[in-house]
């Protein structure tokens, strides 16, 4: 017994260092080739079968024999390192939409990156494995907000395709690095595909099927997926529902003829939670575990995860290969989508060889990350409403200062949802950082939670009065709206609007300033007219650093901290209270992109855009001049402009350039406006630059009769730091627009 257990001793990894699939001179085709061609159909399905949730659902088995340890799919980065204990938290992903900076987006997706790398080295080294150990990101989250009642909506980086698809394409980049050879960890775009509500209401997200047209599809709810997949994703999610009928985690158009077959996917899909049992439990569109086990991998699906079951879907593949349900072949095809990946993660090559592999707890919480998560929690601020400049703060200290409401010191909700583990010591609330600007200092939540059913008018009173700045904190939360949580409207939760009027009466004229901790659109219609409301910002969800952020931004600290975020989407009016709208994929009259014009003059608050900065009157401004662009461009070409962006204002500010697109004169459909183009810029008081930018084949083309299509006719450029022809403007700024002819005619790939 002994001697047997010695050979086996010395058979283990060192003899398994000689397997073709260690060689790092091989191809990594003939390195996956080999590995995957020594396993059996029962190890493949447990590989398959493994990717979480739960002790029973990950990791994946090590494989002893071949000397591979045990791996962790499931691992949560959407804005830092989410359950795996300290790490840096950054905000939520609308409010870093609203930066409109795909260079922040990667610096913080890189810094994500660096700590989750570094956790997954410092478990594999004292061999812990299980959810939230790994290295392979299911983040982010691209999905299209197109109803504000959407619990999921702060996931997401808004309404926009292209906006979307450029901020999932710098998350990426900056997550999975640029190595030549290894990435540092991989990302996973979700949820595809048509997944953007309900949630809970009116009916389950488990069961929902999506109507959606053909050109609804193809130009709204796929297009950022095909940016990730250009970008280089490894990973991508299929969502709960179905599609015209079809599951997504068993749709072979979705998961084979379009991210395969078409745009080239190389990667691995990994089911959301429970998707393959809902094809059978929810969606009644297989009889049985086996066949959904079938119908998953042939249309594409690499990886599951369940609801931490013993016997999960994937691991009935042998019996769905006995009855000719799925080949042996696709079975084997779809596991090496997961060796391959968990190859370029260094895995079987040794670490002298990986940079990303020297990472560890050292690189975790570093002072660089905290400065950068506080830098993009103060990017993230919209500047909606500065009634009579009374922004930025005009002393940095008040005799008192009051904070109010059921978001002035509440970490919990100020994080958001999928956030990194709350530590208490590291968190800057609105109430922790406003004491530094008052002699004396007054708070008072004036509701328990933000569900607010009712409020004590007694202790608002108290700290309102005689206040010469007052702060309210209002908002939703992750208690409100979240994964499986929709809003049945967008009015100010329970007795809010209330808070907010008693604390303008007992201001008596002071400078009262709105605080909106919200994933999109609240009903502050009332505080949008009213004079007793000097300022209203739309916060997001800024994580550990709200606090200084807002107090950088208050006081514009530096003479550099105007605030410059944009809304990632439309504000609308009233409370938005029709339900049938949610289970309605129509895009008509969603979105800035296909609003009517009655609904930009009577139902929009806010534009999508739109924001404002600190320092500018009737006779200063942002101003854009000189749009240079070309007469005309050859259909299926790229063209190339430019335009100058000067600040005649008090202050250094950052500007969101925005470029816009329509066509003239079309019969086929597309969009009344379309951004093609934008960042956010930096501009010292009385200085200019020149922004160039490129507008692409595919931003022109329109889609029609299943068909991309580059049209010849007139389109025009738009550019400025709003949207042209808008209702709400930014009075400011002007809008240059400009046009290019097009000639001739080109077919784009799908």
């Amino acid at each position: 017994m002994n001697r047997i257990i010695f050979i086996v001793f010395l058979c283990g990894f060192p003899c398994s260092a000689q397997f073709p699939f260690r060689n790092t001179s091989l191809p990594w085709d003939d390195r996956v080739n080999d590995l995957v061609g020594r396993l059996t159909i029962p190890q493949i399905a447990h590989q398959m079968a493994r990717g979480g949730q739960g002790i029973f659902a990950s990791p994946a088995p090590a494989i002893n024999e071949l000397g591979i340890g045990p791996y962790s799919w499931n691992t949560e980065c959407l804005a830092g390192d989410v359950k795996a204990g300290s790490a840096t938290a950054f905000p939520q992903p609308i409010g870093m939409a609203s930066t409109f900076s795909p260079g922040l987006v990667q610096r913080v997706a890189e810094a994500i990156g660096v700590e989750v790398r570094a956790k997954f080295n410092d478990f594999n080294a004292r061999r812990i494995y299980g959810d939230h150990k790994g290295a392979s990101c299911f983040s982010p989250v691209i999905n299209i907000m197109r109803d504000p009642r959407w619990g999921r909506n702060q996931e997401t980086f808004g309404e926009d395709p292209f906006l979307s698809g450029e901020l999932a394409a710098s998350f990426v980049q900056g997550l999975q690095g640029d190595h030549p050879r290894y990435i540092r960890a991989n990302a996973g775009c979700k949820h595809f595909d048509v997944y953007a509500g309900p949630e809970n209401i009116p009916v389950s997200r488990m069961s929902f099927n999506a109507i959606v047209s053909d050109r609804d599809w193809k130009t709204t709810f796929l297009p950022a997926f095909r940016r990730c997949v250009t970008a280089g994703t490894y990973s991508l999610m299929c969502s709960y529902n179905s599609i015209n009928g079809v599951p997504s985690c068993a749709n072979k158009e979705l998961l084979t003829n379009i991210l395969r077959n078409q745009w080239g996917f190389k990667g691995y899909v990994v089911s959301d939670d429970s998707a393959l049992e809902n094809i059978v439990t929810d969606h009644k569109y297989k009889p049985d575990f086996v066949s959904a086990a079938g119908a998953a991998v042939s249309a594409g699906v690499n990886l599951e995860i369940s609801p931490n079951m013993i016997t999960p879907v994937m691991l009935l593949l042998e019996s769905a290969i006995i009855l000719k349900l799925v080949d042996d072949a696709t079975v084997r095809s779809r596991v090496k989508d997961l060796f391959y990946t968990r190859m370029r993660l260094g895995e079987f090559d040794p670490p002298e060889d990986n940079p990303y592999a020297k990472l560890g707890l050292k690189d975790v919480l570093t002072p660089e990350h905290v400065a950068l998560t506080e830098e993009a929690a103060a990017k993230t601020i919209v500047l909606l409403k500065n009634q009579r400049n009374a922004l930025p703060l005009k002393t940095a200290y008040f005799s008192k200062i009051a904070v109010v409401g059921p978001m002035g010191d509440n970490p919990s909700q100020m994080y958001g949802k999928y956030s990194v583990d709350l530590d208490k010591a590291r968190v800057s609330t609105p109430r922790q950082a406003l004491t530094k600007v008052g002699e004396t200092f007054a708070y008072a939540s004036g509701c328990e939670r933000t569900s607010c059913k009712s409020y004590n008018d007694d202790d608002i009173k108290k700290a309102v009065q005689g206040s010469e700045v007052v702060v309210v904190a209002l908002g939703t939360g992750s208690d409100l709206e979240s994964e499986g949580n929709d809003r049945s409207n967008i009015s100010l939760p329970g007795q809010q609007l209330a808070l907010l009027q008693a604390a303008v009466k007992y201001a008596k004229n002071q400078i009262v300033i709105l605080l909106l901790f919200s994933a999109g659109p609240l009903n502050v219609e009332w505080a949008e007219a009213s004079e007793g409301v000097s300022a209203i910002l739309q916060m997001s969800y800024p994580a550990q650093a709200c606090g200084t952020a807002l107090v950088r931004v208050l006081l514009n600290e530096n003479g550099n901290s105007s605030p410059a975020g944009r809304l990632p989407y439309t504000w609308y009016k009233g409370d938005y209270t029709d339900l049938r709208m949610m289970t309605n994929y129509s895009m008509v009259n969603r979105t800035y992109r296909y609003a009517s014009k009655d609904q930009i003059q009577d139902g929009i608050q806010y534009p999508f855009g739109y924001g404002l900065a600190y320092g500018f009157t009737e006779n200063s401004g942002i101003v854009y001049t000189d749009l240079n662009l070309p007469k005309s461009v050859t259909a299926g070409d790229d063209f190339k402009g430019s335009v100058t962006v000067q600040n005649n204002g008090l202050y250094d500010v950052d500007e969101a350039v925005q470029i816009y697109l329509t066509w003239e004169d079309m019969s086929v459909p597309h969009p009344a406006l379309q951004l093609v183009s934008f960042d956010r810029v930096h501009l010292t008081r009385g200085g200019s630059t020149v922004f160039s930018f490129d507008v692409t084949a595919r931003n022109m083309a329109v889609y029609d009769a299943g068909v991309w299509k580059v049209l010849s006719g007139a389109v025009k450029i738009y550019a400025g730091g709003q949207q042209p022809g808008q209702t709400k403007k930014i009075e400011y700024s002007n809008v240059l627009e400009g046009s290019v002819l097009i000639t001739d005619y080109a077919k784009l790939a799908n």
